[in-house]
């Protein structure tokens, strides 16, 4: 059962909601609950910047599902301070008109809203910012990654430099007011403008704006007072990293002192998280993978909490329910930000709420390392996220599922768990796996040097298939482990459909991959490095497997049947999970044999 399972009497509800779903204020704003969509990188935009039907649909879809403020993506103040092509404008009224359409429609689906001001600072490009030269603290290179990598030398700021970008910040806090977001988050964190200023090595300036702690962090105070002089009423989010994790970056104690100095000067809030694109061992601290521990960046939230008045706000890592309830039980931050959670399961806030399991996040960093690489937002475990309108809308989908049906599903992998989660709360679902438990190709996965881009972990991926197989049971799916259909065809007989998920093996002669991967071998010193080459991963996942889904066919007669996942073509988890999705919202064919 789901954390807070058995409420369904509103007043008991009242009685026994966790924290985390109670009402909470911001500044002059109460939020319905306590948590919070960060901002995160999507590419909806168009390239000019402006609000386009994805980024409504996408955005909308977190609003219907519960979540309590939804921060709209970082925008920048300033041209120069673009960091990403396909960026929300927000530095000219020009935008102001698609931006109050945005928070209109989420403020319909009782979300309050924020939108992050960012300013990329040396990060950034010419390509990026239509020519406008970047500028930094100081003429510090930069490694830029934007689809391709460019070293980056950006142009130090003078005074009068600094003042106008201090008063962009300013108006586009007005701005942002005046589109009706109901606060705005500055992104003070993650090696941007900011953060360059309160980084040593970073900033190497001798006057008022370098040296000292105070003076390093004078920057971001002056942007906390400017917006709040010319927004008057707006509540402001202060997000810094709580370590920058690198020598020359701001450290654990400096970023203490920075968000007891926000909150003194007019932060209406604390978000903490943690990294910096300099961090080591690499920047992906900064989003972090699954071989990090659930609550990363939970004590630096913690440690700060009884030191100043405002809210803090924790993230990183916080997806599983117990985890974020326990944090915000405990008082070690007063709100949880859930960012790739809310991309697996844009509904945690419905189903936390009523006790059921979420889709988990595996924390396999698809989203962010696609986005890096200059591809729309996408999630591997929800292939919906960042293409809503072309899965269509939430009823629209639910429309399209099978209804009424009584289902075989073959294979408890990924694929099979997906498609039987989908479709098992409307229909009579079988799931029939070969082996005595789920998780199929994800057993595997997480014994190798890396899944996706980022070491792999298998607890992270066992526990998405453990929360999976409970979705499944919770909408009546039945499972039958220990089966093989190829030795037992007759099991499907009375089924109206047979999904076939069925996975791949490896061919002949390589049998004994699965067993050098349980027996640990992949992660030796010596094999490490060699079998985390993208060639012999390549020829892992695809050369070297092979289906047997026709061999299994031939045996189903003239049984309606639909072939998903490494069944149709041996690959990778995305496009396995993607495939049920497809086939469940009714776009692939049906095949009849």
């Amino acid at each position: 059962m789901g954390v807070i399972a058995g409420l369904n009497a509103s007043s008991t509800q009242a009685r026994r909601l966790p924290k985390l779903l109670t009402p909470g204020w911001i500044g002059n704003v109460e939020l319905k609950n306590r948590i919070v969509m960060p901002p995160m990188t999507t590419r909806g935009a168009d390239a000019d910047g402006f609000v386009t039907p994805d980024s409504i649909a996408y955005y909308c879809e977190r609003a219907e599902g519960g979540v309590g403020l939804i921060t709209v993506e970082m925008a920048a103040p300033e041209k120069a301070g673009k960091h990403r092509n396909f960026e929300l404008g927000l530095y000219d009224d020009r935008f102001l008109p698609g931006l109050t359409r945005l928070v209109e429609a989420l403020h319909a689906r009782g979300a309050k809203v924020s939108i992050q001001l960012g300013h990329g600072g040396g990060h950034t490009r010419l390509d990026i910012t239509g020519g406008e030269m970047p500028v930094a603290p100081s003429a510090v290179p930069h490694v830029v990654q934007e689809g391709t990598t460019e070293t980056v030398v950006p142009e130090a700021m003078t005074r009068e430099r600094i003042e106008a970008a201090v008063e962009a910040f300013g108006q586009a806090g007005a701005r942002a007011q005046r589109a009706g977001f109901d606060m705005v988050e500055i992104h003070a964190a993650h090696g941007y403008l900011i953060s360059q200023f309160m980084a040593p090595a970073e900033n190497r300036r001798g006057d008022e704006y370098g040296g000292t702690l105070e003076n390093r962090a004078r920057l971001g105070m002056q942007i906390i007072r400017r917006i709040k002089a010319r927004a008057p009423g707006l509540p402001v989010i202060f997000r810094l990293s709580g370590d920058d994790f690198f020598p020359g970056g701001m450290t654990a104690d400096e970023a203490h002192q920075v968000a007891i100095w926000a909150a003194e000067t007019g932060a209406d809030a604390i978000h903490v998280a943690g990294g910096h694109y300099r961090s080591l061992p690499s920047g992906a601290v900064m989003i972090p993978p699954m071989a990090s521990p659930d609550a990363t960046f939970l004590k630096f939230a913690a440690r700060l909490k009884p030191h100043v008045k405002v809210p803090v706000i924790a993230v990183g890592r916080l997806g599983d329910p117990q985890v974020a309830i326990d944090a915000i039980d405990r008082g070690d931050a007063d709100f949880a930000a859930l960012g790739r959670p809310l991309l697996a399961d844009p509904t945690w806030v419905e189903r936390v709420t009523r006790g059921e399991p979420v889709r988990m996040c595996i924390a396999c960093n698809t989203c962010v390392d696609g986005m890096r690489e200059g591809l729309r937002l996408q999630c591997l475990v929800n292939p919906v996220t960042g293409h809503e309108r072309s899965f269509g809308s939430p009823d629209a989908r639910a429309e399209r599922l099978p209804k009424g049906a009584k289902i075989a599903v073959v294979g408890a992998g990924p694929a099979g768990l997906s498609f039987a989660s989908l479709v098992g709360a409307r229909n009579t679902v079988t799931v029939f796996e070969k082996a005595e438990q789920p998780g199929g190709a994800f057993r595997l996965a997480g014994l190798a040097p890396k899944f996706q881009g980022v070491e792999a972990n298998p607890a992270s991926l066992l526990r998405y298939v453990d929360r999976l197989v409970q979705r499944c049971r919770e909408a009546g799916v039945a499972f039958v482990f220990g089966c093989d259909i190829a030795a037992d065809p007759q099991r499907l007989d009375g089924f109206d459909l047979v999904v076939l998920a069925t996975g791949a093996t490896y061919r002949p002669g390589l049998g004994m991959i699965p067993a050098l991967l349980r027996a640990g071998v992949a992660r030796l010193p010596l094999i490490r490095r060699w079998a985390a080459d993208p060639a012999l991963r390549d020829w892992f996942y695809f050369r070297a497997r092979v289906s047997h889904v026709n061999r299994l066919k031939a045996g189903l007669g003239n049984r309606k049947v639909l072939v998903i996942g490494d069944a149709v073509k041996p690959g990778k988890s995305q496009a396995a999970i993607r495939s049920a999705f497809e086939a469940a919202y009714g776009l692939s064919p049906i095949q009849t044999e």
